[in-house]
């Protein structure tokens, strides 16, 4: 192997040998290397519909990059050089791999795109949803509090929280189908929910977080029907989730946010999250 190269496996253990040190040393910006490498390591790289691909790059026996494929699902870049991203956009053309779409932060996605396209003539399309990656500073809960309470959801809540995932899923226009046959294997099945109640029981909020990996925990999914925004339950609800971040032991607590949603993006910097770094994501279609 070249002094600076990809080494790709389908062994997520040997990814996480050689590249974890790499990743938990930057938690925040590798959280969803984190993340989807934990749920194959959990899973069972059986549990997915194609088997995992995951890479590393290596430079003068240093890691300077990684990725994910967990197909159909988007490829997954941690920050990347242009050059590292033409070279691997040249390795997975010669092995005929061929990604449906790249997610990253928009710098990394533009430049894997643009190598795609060089090497394999297929034209990339900008995704229209684009995010924002916000790492938690100070905490500052809301003030005025609304009424009501936090309640974290059990095993004997799965109803509830299938309901909830579901609501969320449709309005974020997610094509996946969330009951209790489908639930564990679905993205939501890994994290804690709460819910924010009004004082007579009535559940009107809901936010979920992923469980403590490499450091870090994410903060995914936060929703309040259309109807009952306003009162600061949305607020509320990931205050008290972003505290029990930091009580699990958190030391970066992270979450991605619309940027075409200023609403969402200020209420979650009033709680005290700054931005990290802007998130895009390329359909990578054949011409």
């Amino acid at each position: 192997m070249r002094s600076s190269d990809w080494y790709l496996t389908e062994d997520v253990e040997d990814f996480l040998a050689r590249a974890g040190g790499f990743l938990r040393a930057r938690p925040a910006e590798h959280v969803m290397q984190l993340t989807w490498a934990e749920r194959v390591r959990t899973r069972g790289r059986g549990a997915f519909e194609r088997t995992p691909l995951f890479g590393v790059m290596e430079e003068d026996g240093q890691v300077s990059g990684t990725f994910y494929h967990l197909a159909p699902r988007a490829l997954g870049l941690s920050p990347l050089t242009p050059e590292q991203a033409d070279r691997l956009a040249a390795r997975l053309a010669d092995l005929g791999h061929s990604p449906a779409a790249v997610g990253a932060d928009h710098d990394t996605a533009t430049a894997f795109a643009e190598a795609w396209q060089r090497h394999t003539g297929a034209t990339p399309k900008l995704r229209d949803v684009r995010v924002r990656l916000y790492r938690l500073g100070t905490l500052t809960p809301p003030e005025p509090h609304p009424e009501g309470r936090a309640r974290v959801l059990g095993e004997r809540d799965l109803d509830q929280a299938v309901f909830w995932c579901g609501e969320f899923a449709k309005a974020v226009g997610e094509d996946v189908t969330i009951d209790a046959g489908t639930w564990p294997s679905t993205r939501y099945a890994d994290k804690r929910y709460t819910l924010w109640e009004t004082p007579d029981g009535i559940p009107v909020s809901i936010a979920g977080m992923n469980p403590l990996i490499g450091g870090q925990i994410q903060v995914d999914i936060v929703y309040t029907p259309a109807h009952l925004r306003g009162h600061g339950y949305a607020a509320a609800v990931s205050a008290e989730v972003s505290r029990a971040a930091l009580a699990a032991g958190a030391q970066e607590v992270v979450l991605f946010a619309d940027r075409s949603n200023p609403t969402s993006n200020a209420l979650y910097q009033r709680l005290g999250y700054r931005p990290l770094s802007d998130w895009s994501g390329y359909d990578l279609v054949s011409t």
